[in-house]
């Protein structure tokens, strides 16, 4: 009898992860069926790739802390045709991602966003709000890309954002995703997405410190000259 084979799924969801045990069953949860679930284990100790191993999800682990790290790991080592990105703290639902995946793969967009929108007390401290309007105008000038949020919640094919050659490895990687696809034309979208309560702590925005390192690698990230990236065509673009 022939072998019975599981085509590879077309959509890997890269899920950085600090710390994130208690967030994790409601998060794999809500990933679609078909697609994979990939977390990226940055330095845990309370045993969050354990649990995510016990709920299906493929587990990579990246000794060097920085969201960036987790991010650029995570995209290195997904096979998918198109790759997202979600926090793993369960403020964003993955299942919100359909639609920008299929936006990507009706060639309308090259890159879709999540602008988040704060849906319960607590969800988005003003603190983190300031900064990120702050760095969305700063985007708008430097691109000429109405975008208004740098949400963590994303889409994009995979062999297009390898050719970005992203370079960041702290809180900078999503901001230096969007310039350097708006340098090569990409075609950037974003949409409403309800923005939670995070589960446990924030690792970055929490606190004025957090938001403030945050925005200092973003303004350095900002300050780099246009790079060429390695191919500024995104694959499966109409021409």
């Amino acid at each position: 009898m022939k072998a019975v084979t599981t085509p590879p799924p077309t959509v890997d969801v890269v899920l950085p992860c600090l710390d994130e045990a208690e967030a994790l069953p409601w998060v794999l949860a809500r990933i679609p069926d078909g697609w994979s679930a990939l977390v990226v284990d940055n330095g845990s100790t309370d045993g969050s790739a354990e649990v995510a191993r016990r709920l299906g999800a493929r587990v990579v682990r990246e000794p060097r802390r920085g969201f960036g790290s987790a991010c650029a790991a995570g995209l290195a080592a997904s096979t998918a045709d198109f790759v997202c990105f979600c926090d793993c703290d369960a403020s964003l639902d993955p299942a919100q991602l359909i639609p920008f995946v299929d936006e990507v793969r009706a060639g309308s967009s090259d890159l879709v966003l999540g602008r988040r929108r704060p849906a319960g007390r607590g969800a988005w401290p003003a603190h983190a709000q300031v900064g990120n309007r702050v760095l969305a105008r700063m985007v708008r000038r430097r691109t000429g890309t109405a975008l208004h949020d740098l949400g963590p919640l994303r889409a994009a094919r995979r062999e297009a954002l390898l050719g970005l050659g992203l370079t960041d490895r702290r809180s900078g990687y999503p901001l230096q995703m969007v310039v350097r696809a708006a340098d090569a034309g990409w075609r950037i979208t974003e949409h409403d997405v309800p923005y939670l309560p995070r589960t446990g702590a924030s690792k970055v925005t929490g606190t004025w410190r957090g938001t403030w390192n945050a925005v200092r690698d973003m303004r350095r990230v900002l300050a780099e000259p246009p790079t060429p990236p390695q191919s500024s065509s995104p694959e499966g673009r109409s021409r």
